[in-house]
């Protein structure tokens, strides 16, 4: 894409996110813009980093490979944020630092036997399907706190936090409440394992709302990419 359009959509993230952080009385520093990057070329994430991102999320793990090869010489910290199958784990725990959506005990268990042993802990997020939605991926809250103990267990992973990806709405209250109920859920977690410091939520459409529940995680990828291609 053009580069200096791709370098004015950053910037104007970049803003939405510092004005909706004032208005919660929270600091921008301390709100992670990862730029969801799944269908896009590697030129378009190698001028993204010129732009001074350096933190990307992929959900196809074939196209992803590729692109992290590509890339190899710029140092990102790449997240892997799709639904994963068994047979992808050993290569999502060789060549991610980060996934966001842990949701079984077996993907786990495995992402952790999986991960080399030079590399350091693999950092993770429990899914968290707050909406109920029979088509999303997540765990059910009543199930996470036995989860994340069993997770937490795990000696190559290192448990962060939560991700959620609640149902999509134009009306800014429920977004709000949706984030809110990932908020609560991921407060109840920190009373037993308060070392929890990641609440991965909020998109390019409801960033806002994320950033007011308390989203120390942004994963935009519109608002700085444009429209995907269908």
């Amino acid at each position: 894409m053009n580069e200096q359009l791709l370098a004015d959509n950053i910037a104007k993230l970049l803003e939405r996110v510092r004005l909706s952080a004032e208005k919660s009385q929270r600091c921008p520093d301390d709100i992670l813009l990862l730029a969801v990057s799944k269908t896009r070329s590697s030129a378009d994430i190698r001028a993204a980093h010129a732009c001074g991102l350096d933190q990307f999320g992929e959900s196809y793990l074939q196209e992803a490979l590729i692109k992290i090869g590509e890339l190899d010489d710029l140092g990102l910290v790449w997240h892997f944020i799709g639904p994963i199958q068994s047979n992808k784990t050993r290569a999502i725990a060789s060549h991610f630092h980060w996934v966001h959506s842990v949701d079984r005990v077996k993907i786990a268990r495995r992402l952790s036997e999986q991960r080399p042993g030079h590399l350091p802990p693999l950092q993770v997020c429990l899914q968290l399907n707050i909406s109920g939605e029979p088509s999303k991926s997540g765990v059910a809250p009543e199930q996470l706190q036995e989860f994340a103990e069993g997770v937490a267990a795990l000696p190559r992973l290192q448990l962060r936090g939560l991700m959620a990806i609640p149902a999509p709405s134009p009306d800014r209250a429920e977004q709000r409440q949706a984030f809110a109920s990932v908020r609560q859920a991921f407060e109840q977690l920190r009373e037993n394992m308060p070392q929890l410091d990641t609440l991965s939520m909020g998109m390019s459409a409801d960033l806002e709302a994320a950033v007011a529940e308390g989203a120390t995680i942004l994963r935009p990828g519109t608002a700085i990419f444009g429209p995907r291609d269908r």
